[in-house]
C-alpha cells in the first residue's frame, strides 16, 4: 500500500478521522464507512493512515475492507447495476441476463464503464423472488427483466446523465 497522500486527501482524511478517538480498534468499520462516504470508495493510500489512527496494522484495515462487500477499493460508476443471481433468478435466466447487461455496458461484473457511468455487480439475492429475474439500478427494482429489454432499461439511466 502506498504511503503517499496528496495534501488535499491528507486534509480531508484528517477531517474525517477527527471525531474518532485515536487508538480505538472498535472504530475500524465506522471509520471505513466515513471515509468511503466521503470519497465514494476507500482509496488504498488512506488505509495506512486509518490503521495508524485507530491502532491496527494496514494489513488488518485491508483485510476488513476486502472482507465486507459494503466497502470498495476502486471508484464506482454513477449508476450501480446489480443483477440478482439467487436461485429464483437463476432458474429464470439471470445468467443470460447478466451476460446481456455486461454486453450492453461493455464490462464484466465488478467493473466500471470507461466513462464512469455504470458499475456492474452481481448479488446473491435481492429478496424479490416473485418478480425474478431482477436487476436493480441505483436501488430501483426492475422485475421480470428479459434480455431484449436490457438496452431500453439502461437507456433510461443514460438519459439522466
Amino acid at each position: 500500500m502506498s504511503t503517499q497522500l496528496c495534501s488535499c486527501t491528507q486534509e480531508k482524511l484528517r477531517e474525517i478521522l477527527a471525531p474518532f478517538p485515536a487508538g480505538r480498534r472498535e472504530m475500524l468499520i465506522p471509520v471505513l464507512q466515513a471515509v468511503q462516504e466521503t470519497f465514494g470508495y476507500l482509496p488504498e493510500v488512506t488505509l495506512d493512515t486509518i490503521g495508524a489512527h485507530i491502532g491496527v496494522s494496514p494489513a488488518k484495515v485491508y483485510g476488513v475492507a476486502t472482507f465486507y462487500n459494503q466497502f470498495r477499493l476502486q471508484p464506482v460508476g454513477k449508476h450501480i447495476v446489480r443483477v440478482c443471481r439467487g436461485t429464483a433468478c437463476h432458474v429464470r435466466g439471470s445468467k443470460l441476463l447478466l451476460d446481456a447487461v455486461g454486453d450492453a455496458l461493455g464490462v464484466k461484473p465488478g467493473e466500471t464503464t470507461p466513462d464512469g457511468a455504470f458499475t456492474l455487480e452481481t448479488v446473491a439475492c435481492l429478496g424479490a423472488c416473485s418478480i425474478a429475474p431482477v436487476v436493480t439500478v441505483d436501488g430501483n427494482f426492475h422485475g421480470a427483466v428479459q434480455t431484449r429489454g436490457v438496452g431500453k432499461m439502461l437507456d433510461t439511466y443514460r438519459e439522466k446523465e
